[in-house]
């Protein structure tokens, strides 16, 4: 069973956070959320609370098929701070393992060198962060393992584009007929 891990902190972008993983579990992937800060419960841009699956401290990546770096202010910021987080993305990156950002989440993989030469998206205003890639301005773009979203309103798009690399296009298309998806 593919695995992923989206990383939360406060501030993230509720829909973008929340949709893809609800898409990657409805697909049968496993997904875990992890928080970054010091309690399980994360709140979202809006004042949504959300009790994470886990902490920081309590994970380990290396079984991770998928890491997730939802946007949202200053969520997005707290994430491209948090050490950890960077170290475990430069793993997954140097193992050749998918990594999805979505709005302001790029800028996490912009500012680890990893959108150098590479197609992304984002949400306008992020293109400066995105060091070294062209700016595609796409709901979602796939460059080899890096998965960028948009925005908000690419959050749909996104998680069916993660589900398609992880499970096939068989099982997204399944997914969007029963969800009643016609993007």
């Amino acid at each position: 069973m593919a695995k992923a891990y989206e990383f939360l902190a406060n501030g993230f972008e509720d829909i973008e956070a929340l949709a893809p993983v609800d898409i990657l579990r409805r697909s049968g992937v496993e997904v875990k959320t992890v928080s970054i800060g010091d309690s399980i419960e994360v709140e979202s841009a809006h004042g949504v609370t959300v009790k994470a699956d886990m902490l920081f401290a309590d994970a380990d990546f290396a079984d991770a098929d998928l890491l997730l770096i939802p946007g949202g202010m200053p969520g997005a910021k707290n994430i491209d701070e948090h050490e950890g987080v960077r170290h475990a993305v430069m793993r997954q990156a140097e193992a050749g393992r998918l990594i999805g950002a979505i709005c302001a989440g790029p800028m996490v993989l912009g500012h680890l060198g990893l959108l150098r030469g590479r197609r992304a998206t984002c949400y306008p205003g992020f293109e400066d962060q995105l060091e070294g890639a062209e700016y595609t301005a796409a709901l979602c773009t796939v460059d080899g393992n890096i998965i960028t979203g948009k925005g908000p309103g690419a959050s749909f798009e996104y998680g069916y584009t993660l589900v398609t690399l992880l499970k096939g296009e068989r099982v997204a298309e399944a997914l969007k007929k029963g969800m009643m998806y016609e993007g």
